[in-house]
């Protein structure tokens, strides 16, 4: 027995464990090895009369110990706290096993210092625990899957966004609950199996059966596993959407007011607008009505999906419209149903909304300004979109859209109103310009008959002179009868001209005077060479009464110069000048004859010739004539040019 006991020692000492053997009874310690001093920190007198219970952190650790071995026996890999003797702690793995010893009822528990495990343990745990504390705070919704695609863990935010719960899918299939469709399924798989670190937006089915707009993006772990990383993207596509939706009213407005500005034609711009604002809106149908003076309208312009009413050209007869269901159009207020049954509308506005299928409609007045002086405005009719296929909540940008449109829309019909008066007015003074250029050409053909026929007369009445003449035997009597015949002819000269002139208000004024000379000369049987007439005329411009009066005073200065300048047959020379002198005109009227007596005074000479010189220049062209007596006798006569008549 002393041997085995000897043995035990041996063996126990040799064992690189604590152990030790406490008594049942008592719980007194009968024997510790010296890895278990070592361990325990003890020394050889400290175990003297010390308890198994004196071990241990927790009381309980060594109640539960015990109650298992009394039930069982035996009991191993119990990992607890133990207190060494300088009052730290450390971890081990306890085992117990009943035996006798010394013939008493005695405990063998061996100890297995587990403390640089449970200090890595307990890193590793604050680490996860860290992990998961951060996993949970980001605003990121975070999913694990194993290699075979299984989900493994959820963070809370997943949980939160989607509705659904990790437990959920122990058994489901996590996939096929958030794209029951199998074809876009197979597309989010492909992706998540590509663990590609890029991100895709998916519509993700919620537990509620709505669809979710998300961002994923997938990191593959070294182990296979996969790590899911998702976000709400609902805002950013409800601002890109927004955006979308405002680029395209801007289009829209853009593409409008460039029709305006490209094309005046209303209808134009009118068929336009209704069809572009059913593309962009993805409506049944865009109709313009428009009210006549007693409020009953038609369709002028619709662009309508396929398979719905047409109302283009419509009469319609709303008599809730003309007993006053519309007044709030004329200020402006626009109306935006999404369910014609339950926005409180008459019975005979849902029975007119009926006839076109209408089960939801948006409704905006057109409304022109009145004058710049009347800040009132006119009805000019409605901007409206339906929808036949269904109720629709209409959004806030689509009512936008639409009044910003109208402001465009009046712009137009203003413009268009404009132009067409600015037509009509154009046609009005075509036809008054057409008509007025006939009465100018029927007055000038009469005019050219009516000088015609004067010329006409005065030929008479100078034929009559010169048959007169050849009756008469008094030389004087037959000289004042060719002096009145030459006064005729000057006079039915000018008549001559005008019907002749292509235009019958101007006179060529050297043409008449070169001609009117040459009739002097012949009337006065110059013979060839011995008076040369010489002429200076400006491109003046002379009226018919001046014409008349500057016809008559050549005739009788030439006339005078004729039968008195040159007596004998003598040589000489006759110039005639008509110049501009600004607002003036210079008649010079020069012989080199023999010229005037000193003693004439020739305002008071009893000489017809001269006194009517006077009286045409003083009277009839309101101007002023003096004489020079040099060499000859000049004539200068000086009046006002006057516009033509």
């Amino acid at each position: 027995m002393k041997a085995n006991g000897e043995k035990f020692r041996v063996i126990s000492e040799a064992i690189p464990i604590p152990l030790i053997i406490s008594r049942v009874s008592d719980g007194l310690i009968l024997y510790a090895n010296p890895e278990l001093i070592k361990t325990f920190k003890f020394s050889p007198k400290d175990l003297i009369n010390r308890k198994f219970l004196d071990l241990y952190h927790k009381l309980d650790d060594l109640k539960f110990l015990l109650e298992a071995l009394n039930q069982h026996g035996f009991i191993h890999n119990y990992e607890l706290q133990l207190k060494r003797a300088d009052g730290s702690y450390f971890w081990a793995i306890a085992s117990l096993q009943s035996l006798k010893f010394n013939n008493e009822a005695a405990i063998l528990t061996s100890f297995y210092d587990i403390t640089k495990r449970k200090i890595l343990e307990t890193k590793l745990q604050e680490q996860n625990e860290f992990l998961q504390r951060l996993f949970e705070s980001i605003p990121l919704m975070i999913a694990l899957f194993d290699t075979n695609g299984k989900l493994q863990w959820v963070n809370q935010e997943w949980e939160r966004v989607l509705g659904w719960k990790f437990q959920d899918f122990q058994a489901g299939d996590l996939l096929e609950a958030l794209y029951p469709n199998p074809e876009y399924r197979q597309d989010v798989i492909n992706f998540i199996q590509s663990a590609q670190r890029n991100w895709g937006d998916f519509k993700t089915q919620m537990q509620n059966g709505n669809l979710l707009d998300t961002s994923w993006t997938n990191v593959k772990l070294s182990n296979g596993q996969i790590i899911g990383i998702g976000q709400d993207i609902t805002e950013r596509k409800r601002t890109e959407l927004a955006l979308k939706a405002q680029a395209e009213r801007e289009q829209l407005m853009r593409t409008i007011a460039q029709r305006i500005r490209q094309s005046l034609n209303l209808q134009d711009i009118l068929n336009a607008t209704v069809q572009e604002v059913r593309d962009l809106l993805r409506v049944d149908r865009v109709v313009v009505y428009q009210f006549d003076p007693e409020t009953i309208g038609t369709i002028v312009a619709e662009s309508v999906e396929p398979g719905w009413t047409v109302s283009l050209g419509v009469e319609i007869r709303d008599t809730c419209f003309q007993a006053g269901a519309g007044v709030e159009y004329y200020q402006r207020r626009k109306g935006a149903i999404a369910n014609i049954y339950e926005a409180g509308l008459t019975d005979c506005h849902i029975r007119l909304l009926e006839q076109f299928e209408v089960k939801a409609n948006l409704v905006v007045p057109i409304l022109l300004k009145v004058s710049s002086q009347n800040p009132g405005s006119h009805l000019w009719g409605l901007l409206i979109a339906h929808k036949c296929s269904g109720f629709y909540e209409w959004e806030e940008n689509q009512i936008d859209l639409l009044e910003q449109l109208t402001v465009q829309l009046a712009i137009a019909i203003q413009q268009s109103s404009i132009f067409e008066q600015a037509q009509t007015e154009l046609v009005q003074r075509q036809n008054a310009q057409v008509k007025l250029k006939n009465a100018l050409a029927e007055k000038e053909v009469l005019l050219k008959e009516v000088h015609h026929r004067v010329k006409n007369n005065l030929q008479i009445v100078s034929s009559l002179l010169q048959l007169q003449s050849q009756t008469l035997k008094d030389p004087e009597a037959i000289k004042a009868l060719r002096e009145s015949q030459n006064r005729i002819e000057s006079i039915s000269l000018i008549h001559k001209n005008l019907y002749t002139s292509a235009n019958i208000g101007q006179i060529d004024v050297a043409e008449y005077i070169e001609n009117l000379a040459a009739s002097l000369l012949i009337s006065y049987q110059i013979l060839p060479g011995k008076i040369g007439l010489e002429t200076d005329i400006d491109s003046v411009t002379l009226n018919v009464d001046q014409a008349i009066a500057c016809g008559l005073v050549i005739n009788e200065l030439i006339s005078n110069a004729f039968k008195h300048a040159f007596p004998n047959q003598e040589a000489g020379i006759i110039s005639i000048a008509l110049r501009n002198a600004g607002n003036s005109i210079e008649m010079t009227i020069r012989d080199n004859g023999i010229g005037l007596p000193d003693n004439l005074d020739w305002t008071t000479t009893d000489s017809l010739g001269l006194s009517l010189v006077y009286d045409l220049v003083t009277e009839q062209l309101e101007g002023d004539i003096t004489i020079e007596r040099n060499h000859g006798t000049v004539f200068k006569i000086q009046f006002t040019q006057l516009t033509l008549h």
